[in-house]
């Protein structure tokens, strides 16, 4: 269901300003540690336990405007809570960096199961802003797969060999570069399995 549109600038801000909050506060907190209750906690713990509630807000407030969150922006905001929660709580960083791996791992198999099945479930998500044929979707969806378990192994590399500060950079601004890539690179599949919009009820209801 589509939800209400609003500001496209607020939208950004609301989707993508927790993240880069969060870059700005490990930049300037790094390095620096406090002691709460006799426990010692450095910067990126404490930039983590105002990650948490800040996505938490934002992503209320989207739902609030939109009406709408996409299954993806649920289980972001769900398992940032879980993980990030758990790092806080155990001061331990390693559980908010396992967190991209699980999303990818997570969306990477829904897309595998589906296609196992011969369907396409990015189709469901994706069909209103890109129509195309079955063909299309099928392709996309084994390449989205693909590319979400890339991203998961990458991710499993990154915070496991590299500082904390590789990490952040890594996934503020590298994991947003490729996933923009990506899609960019799919211009032409997306141009070759393009369908008509009065066509576009005969193709879902043909391959359904």
């Amino acid at each position: 269901m589509a939800g209400r549109k609003i500001n496209p600038y607020l939208k950004g801000v609301l989707e993508f300003g927790p993240i880069i909050a969060f870059f700005v506060a490990y930049m300037r907190l790094k390095g620096q540690h406090v002691a709460i209750g006799g426990t010692d906690y450095d910067g990126f713990i404490l930039v983590t336990a105002g990650f948490v509630p800040l996505l938490v807000i934002c992503t209320g407030l989207l739902w609030w405007l939109t009406g709408h969150l996409s299954k993806m922006q649920i289980a972001t905001v769900v398992l940032v809570v879980i993980f990030g929660g758990l790092s806080v709580w155990l001061n331990d960083p390693s559980f908010i960096k396992m967190k991209p791996t699980i999303i990818y791992l997570l969306f990477g198999g829904i897309l595998g199961v589906g296609l196992l099945q011969g369907k396409s479930y990015l189709r469901i998500v994706m069909e209103e802003v890109v129509p195309m044929k079955h063909e299309g979707w099928m392709i996309l969806t084994r390449r989205v797969c693909a590319f979400f378990f890339v991203l998961a192994i990458a991710n499993e590399i990154v915070w496991r060999t590299m500082s904390d500060e590789a990490w952040v950079w890594f996934k503020t601004f590298v994991l947003t570069v490729a996933l923009f890539a990506f899609f960019m690179l799919q211009a032409r599949l997306f141009r070759d399995y393009a369908i008509e919009e009065d066509a576009e009820k005969g193709e879902k209801g043909a391959n359904r």
